[in-house]
């Protein structure tokens, strides 16, 4: 039965406040929670019959890896839209546990590793989780005022690679400091991306979608990259869309170093 409680629970997740305090976060829609599922803790889950049918995960109501869904409501379209988050509420909404990453996983020596400095827009931070999956990226380092990426539109933006890479919210300045690895970074008087000998390995940072990356993460920077327009001459927007350069930098990081 879906309780008053767990309405207010769900309401309260929406505030990043709350989901630090429990440690816990919603996803909703048929795909994401399906995909969601063989990977995360599920402390419970509302879902019509329909859509549990669907799903042999679900089976004694244990998931791929081990992790117990530790309660199961079944119930119609009108019971989950009172708990739903979206104007348009699909078969399932389910509250996972945050996963607990550690920081020493993380290895730019040996891999590429994407770094975020302020980015606010969840939508945005969303689709730069989603971009770093496609392109093979496993760890994603951000600062402590990146938007966050469990929050529900960041989550929905996802599209489920919240499963393969993780976040780690740290002090990026420090994390940054006295790295022996390539550091790159986007500026205008930087070399053209399309002319750089790229590496597979070190750390592309993305800086706010306003400001860019703030001068003392910028000072620690030692490959200072530019996404050139075309033609050359012709007026342009002052910059790109964070998720945009972020997509074109990943792209020939992986076009280049394979």
């Amino acid at each position: 039965m879906l309780s008053k409680a767990k309405i207010k629970l769900v309401r309260l997740l929406e505030k990043k406040k709350y989901r630090d305090e429990y440690r816990l976060f919603i996803a909703e829609g048929n795909k994401l929670v399906s995909d969601m599922i063989p990977f995360f803790a599920c402390e419970w889950m509302i879902a019509r019959q329909a859509w549990i049918d669907t799903q042999p995960t679900l089976t004694g109501f244990e998931t791929l890896l081990g992790f117990k869904v530790k309660e199961l409501i079944v119930a119609e379209e009108d019971e989950i839209r009172k708990v739903s988050l979206l104007k348009n509420p699909q078969d399932v909404l389910a509250v996972f546990r945050i996963p607990a990453y550690r920081i020493e996983e993380v290895d730019p020596s040996s891999t590429l590793v994407l770094a975020l400095d302020g980015i606010q827009d969840p939508g945005n931070l969303g689709t730069m989780i989603r971009l770093a999956d496609w392109f093979g990226i496993e760890h994603m380092v951000c600062s402590h005022d990146t938007a966050d990426a469990f929050g529900p539109k960041a989550v929905q933006a996802t599209m489920g690679a919240l499963t393969r890479v993780k976040i780690h919210y740290i002090d990026l300045e420090e994390f940054l400091s006295n790295r022996n690895v390539p550091l790159y970074g986007t500026f205008l008087d930087g070399v053209s991306i399309y002319e750089e000998q790229l590496t597979s390995n070190g750390i592309i940072i993305i800086g706010n979608e306003g400001n860019g990356i703030r001068p003392s993460i910028a000072s620690l920077v030692n490959q200072r990259l530019f996404i050139p327009n075309f033609p050359p001459t012709s007026p342009k927007p002052d910059s790109l869309n964070a998720a945009i350069s972020a997509a074109i930098i990943c792209s020939e990081f992986r076009r280049t170093s394979f």
